[in-house]
């Protein structure tokens, strides 16, 4: 087993690449944990931005990664800048020693995303994607729910997201709805319900995918796919940007030989239907695993950040690695070649 370096007897010592809307879950996750991470400093093409955050933190900031990698002595590295970028980004951080937590999803190409894992390895750093909604008090019932095989035969599955992201929303920045580094409704906006696909239900047997797009962006806005599991489950999933007025829906329906589960609301913080055949103790606080959300992006950051020091401290292994990270790309790509060749497609993919 590759051995990483472990850190011990000091504060984890992280900068943050990206300071865009999603940057503030992790200044808000660092603040939290703040006897275990240090912000040293970060990296913000836009000046005015980056000054706004220096004066913020009291911190050195820098408008190139290659200046900040060459000039600070860094432990993590937290990517926060379009999804195209990060595997440039992983890479030249592998290079200069320094442990890498990318968003989602970690590439928008497939062989990006391998490369990112390789360069990694080589390198012996931990590379660390998020996937902060698995911590979120209701996935985490119906995962238990699931690894206790209270569904028994899974028969069907259906994920929505009815989000709303506007014209005015691409064009507040170049590169969304690109295809280089936005990669569209499925990799952007609705990756971590891609990733329920696999964490929640198992391995993926076969996509068939079709896409459309009604405003003026490179990338679909919309997007409808059929599943196969390996167990043998069918289910679907229903993703769409263009929901009038606001965001309406993020759901996951289970539908089991033994149990039916409805996880709803804006983005999967409802517990609406839960039956079993067979009552457990826990099945008493799905009230309090309900919460009120005005953010998509739920409050997994600090919970995700948990597991990312205690492997920084060489107390466990990652919750979701590279590897882990591979899996949602895989489907996110697989989906990407069904739209653009009308067929189905079989995983594991071919390369």
């Amino acid at each position: 087993m590759k051995k990483f370096p472990i850190i011990n007897g000091r504060k984890i010592r992280l900068a943050i690449v990206g300071c865009g809307r999603i940057s503030k879950n992790h200044f808000g996750s660092i603040e939290k944990h703040q006897d275990n991470i240090e912000l040293i400093t970060i990296c913000e093409v836009q000046q005015t931005i980056l000054s706004e955050y220096e004066k913020k933190y009291n911190i050195k900031g820098y408008l190139n990664l290659d200046d900040m990698l060459e000039n600070e002595d860094l432990d993590l590295v937290v990517i926060c800048t379009p999804s195209g970028m990060h595997a440039e980004q992983t890479v030249l951080c592998a290079k200069h020693g320094v442990n890498v937590m990318t968003e989602k999803p970690m590439a928008t190409i497939w062989d990006d995303g391998i490369k990112m894992v390789n360069v990694c390895e080589k390198a012996a750093v931990r590379l660390f994607v998020v996937k902060q909604n698995r911590k979120n008090a209701t996935l985490q019932l119906i995962k238990r729910a699931v690894e206790e095989n209270r569904f028994g035969k899974i028969h069907m599955v259906n994920l929505n997201v009815f989000w709303t992201r506007p014209q005015e929303y691409y064009d507040q920045a170049s590169w969304r709805g690109t295809l280089k580094l936005d990669g569209g409704a499925l990799m952007n906006q609705a990756s971590h319900y891609i990733d329920l696909l696999d964490w929640l239900i198992g391995p993926v047997d076969k996509i068939q995918a079709l896409m459309n797009t009604s405003l003026d962006i490179e990338t679909e806005d919309t997007a409808v796919l059929n599943v196969k599991w390996v167990n043998g489950a069918l289910g679907s999933m229903s993703v769409t940007m263009l929901t009038y007025p606001k965001n309406l829906e993020g759901s996951i329906t289970i539908l089991g030989e033994k149990g039916t589960v409805r996880i709803g609301g804006v983005a999967v913080n409802d517990i609406q239907h839960w039956e079993f055949d067979e009552p457990k103790d826990y099945d008493s606080k799905i009230k309090d695993a309900n919460y009120q959300t005005t953010s998509v992006y739920g409050f997994g950051h600090p919970l995700y950040y948990n597991n990312v020091i205690e492997v920084l401290r060489g107390k466990t292994e990652p919750e979701t690695d590279g590897k882990e990270g591979l899996k949602s790309l895989e489907i996110l790509i697989a989906a990407q070649l069904s739209a653009k060749n009308g067929n189905i497609v079989s995983l594991p993919l071919e390369y």
